[in-house]
């Protein structure tokens, strides 16, 4: 196939909300151009997209479909993104190697929440956005309340393009009031009818294209001046405005279609071809380290591979966009994210689902695929010799919802680790965590559809049978007043013997506290004389500090450490419920020691039985993980979902509305937030989002912390 060169190159995510039509969209778009010569059906589960077993069990998207269309003397790279939110690293993914998107709106629902939430991906990668109005043949479509909806959220910016002539199942024709024509098709759609605007329509259709030559005038200055010296533009003058203003997000077009019966479909791509962006009109991007990369086709040779998959009958396919240079067929690249392995690319493709395309080379800013690389990763860089590239600009949202994984056969336990392991390579958004707190196997994702997903796929794809349970929660113990403990530990049994003592008080630590000096007791005063503080920063959060006061030699300075290991054993196993101890300071004052059978061994031991015994003196409290939740959710079901927050436990922390959708912030106890996702969709229809993330350790209500002694203890008599 044609080699297109960067100023050729249209790369384009379209993004929608589950069910939207983005699937049929992109088979009309390939029928459109001859890639495919006839239309797949979401139903008969024969689309270019939606390829995968998974998802013809479930019939949404799962995965993001990557395709190519050859339009008008360019090349668009499409990438089909999965509507539902759980698996919105495909989006992040698709917007952060794509220039321009595409967000389908559905003409009945109108703006849903996930219509916002990808609205404000844009804005983050900064992409230009098309508005892409479909189903306009169902029952109860509204086209004038949508337009309403997407101005209210998306502000003046949203400009009408085209406009239905009538909605519903007579719909068959669209104004266009850039080109001033209407298009108007058959029943079964194609190739449409451009027909002058009808007398009953030119007084609306005027008024909308004079809207659309102000908005087109305001991102040129020139086109500005020319507008107000002769009260319009030509239609090559406005192509060029608009196409200003998508570059700036100045101006966000609305088109209109109906995916199914193929209405509307070449003039949206007639608009791509035109007027949306090049890779090389778009802001180029930076490197790890900050540098500036053109796509040059002249420069270095440097990819980004963001996409794996592993496929039946092929193995593992290599999605990746070439950011700078040329790459052809047989060049060896290093892997700059992996230690520099040379990688050699035997062949190239274009690939538009199951069906790929070899080509000979690919330029900077063109999306290719290749099979059979020996180590290669998503998010890799891999680079031309000479090169050193590295780029890692994809920001992934922290997981919403999580549970632990475990194999029903034991045996197969390495195997399933070996599997999540790669499909988190597949799907950077799915988390594996093997926790030695918790002694579970995490796994995070974007919510419980993300995680049914991923079950079917082992059970179904690689004949793994497992099951998810519910993951324990990271606890933490700490004390809240000072108390005072000593052991002896003394063991003699033949030959050298063990003995060690042990004099501590402990208490709880905050930063920048004073030097421990004076503490009483039953009535009787010690006095500390500090030698020596070390300070250990936990990895679980908070602090364990050691304070020696140790006078006259009662222990020698050598048992200190050993000492402090019988600390962390505690720390690491804390006396309530077994769980990560912190913010803890500990005086050890006194002790005797033996001047044969003292050894490391023994005042390890005497430490960390003191501790144990101060600790449960010192009004020990279970400190809970609190996370920040903010929730977006139609005004209708914020009533629902606030009563919902507070009988978890949440404390709101602050409510704003923003056109017709409510945010609430709360505080929320992980333990509360389990099945968040699942029971969220539920009361608002799937018409709610939300995001967390970890804000602190907070105590436990006392009722709580009875409860989780009693489980603790209940677990212990029956190990």
């Amino acid at each position: 196939m044609k080699v297109y060169q960067s100023n050729e190159i249209k790369n384009i995510a379209l993004l929608g909300s589950k069910g939207v039509g983005k699937t049929t969209l992109a088979e009309a778009m390939l029928f459109e151009c001859g890639v495919i010569k006839r239309r797949g059906n979401v139903l008969a589960q024969n689309t270019v997209s939606d390829y995968f077993p998974v998802e013809h069990e479930y019939g949404y998207s799962v995965f993001s479909t990557v395709f190519y269309a050859e339009f008008m003397g360019k090349k668009l790279n499409i990438i089909d993104c999965p509507g539902s939110d759980d698996f919105v690293g495909n989006t992040i993914t698709a917007l952060n190697v794509t220039d321009t998107a595409i967000i389908m709106v559905d003409a009945h629902y109108g703006v849903e929440v996930g219509t916002r939430n990808m609205f404000r991906y844009t804005k983050q990668t900064g992409k230009p956005v098309i508005f892409l109005v479909n189903q306009l043949d169902v029952e109860h479509a509204d086209f004038d309340q949508v337009l309403e909806q997407l101005k209210e959220n998306f502000g003046s910016n949203v400009v009408p393009v085209q406009y239905p002539v009538t909605v519903g199942p007579s719909f068959n024709a669209v104004v266009d009031v850039l080109k001033m024509k209407m298009y108007q098709w058959k029943a079964e759609g194609g190739v449409p009818e451009v027909l002058d605007i009808p007398e009953d329509q030119k007084e609306k259709a005027e008024a909308m294209h004079q809207q659309l030559v102000e908005a087109a005038a305001e991102n040129d200055e020139t086109l500005m001046e020319k507008f107000f010296d002769q009260g319009t533009l030509t239609e090559d003058e406005m192509r060029e405005g608009i196409h200003r203003g998508l570059i700036a997000r100045g101006m966000y077009p609305v088109f209109c279609v109906d995916a199914e019966r193929d209405m509307g479909v070449r003039r949206l791509m007639e608009f791509l071809g035109n007027v949306v962006p090049t890779v090389s009109e778009m802001p180029s991007p930076q490197t790890k380290a900050g540098v500036e990369v053109p796509p040059n086709a002249d420069g270095p040779t440097s990819i980004f591979v963001f996409k794996t998959t592993v496929e039946p009958h092929i193995g593992e396919i290599s999605y990746f966009k070439v950011m700078s240079g040329t790459l052809k067929e047989g060049d060896d690249l290093s892997n700059e994210s992996r230690g520099g392995n040379k990688e050699r690319f035997a062949q190239l493709y274009c690939v538009s689902g199951q069906l790929r395309n070899k080509t000979e080379k690919l330029v900077a800013g063109d999306i290719g695929a290749s099979v059979k690389l020996k180590d290669v990763r998503t998010g890799n860089t891999l680079n031309d010799k000479g090169c050193d590239y590295l780029f890692d600009f994809i920001k992934y949202p922290a997981p919403k919802y999580r549970r632990a994984i475990k194999s029903i056969v034991e045996a197969d336990t390495e195997k399933m680790n070996e599997i999540l392991n790669r499909m988190h390579e597949e799907d950077p958004t799915l988390i594996i965590e093997q926790s030695k707190e918790l002694r579970q196997t995490l796994v995070h994702g974007q919510g419980e559809f993300h995680l049914r997903t991923l079950k079917w796929r082992l059970e179904n794809n690689d004949k793994l049978q497992i099951q998810f349970v519910e993951p324990r929660i990271p606890y933490r113990e700490t004390i809240t007043k000072a108390a005072r403990a000593d052991y002896r530990h003394k063991k003699q049994s033949g030959g050298a013997g063990q003995f060690g003592e042990v004099h501590i008080i402990v208490e709880p630590y905050y930063e920048d506290m004073p030097a421990p000096s004076n503490y009483k007791f039953n009535g009787q005063e010690y006095r500390m004389n500090v030698r020596d503080t070390q300070v250990i920063n936990l990895d679980w959060g908070g602090k364990l500090v050691l304070v020696n006061c140790i006078v006259g030699g009662a222990i020698d300075n050598r048992f200190i450490p050993a000492i402090m290991k019988g600390l962390m054993d505690r720390m690491e196993q804390g006396p309530l419920t077994g769980s990560y101890a912190r913010d803890v300071r500990v005086c050890v004052y006194d002790g005797k020691m033996h001047p044969v059978d003292s050894n490391e061994i023994s005042f390890r031991l005497a430490g960390r039985n003191a501790f144990s015994e101060a600790f449960k003196d010192a009004n020990p409290k279970i400190l809970e993980p609190i996370y920040d939740v903010e929730v977006f959710v139609p005004a209708d079901k914020m009533g629902d979902v606030m009563s919902d927050l507070q009988t978890r436990r949440g404390l709101i922390m602050g409510m704003s509305s923003d056109s017709g959708f409510e945010k609430i912030q709360a505080k929320v106890p992980l333990k509360e937030l389990a099945s968040y996702s699942t029971a969220l969709s539920a009361m608002t229809g799937g018409r709610a989002s939300f995001g967390m993330k970890f804000a602190s350790y907070e105590l436990v209500p006392s009722d709580v912390q009875d409860k989780l002694l009693k489980e603790y203890e209940a677990v212990q008599e029956a190990e």
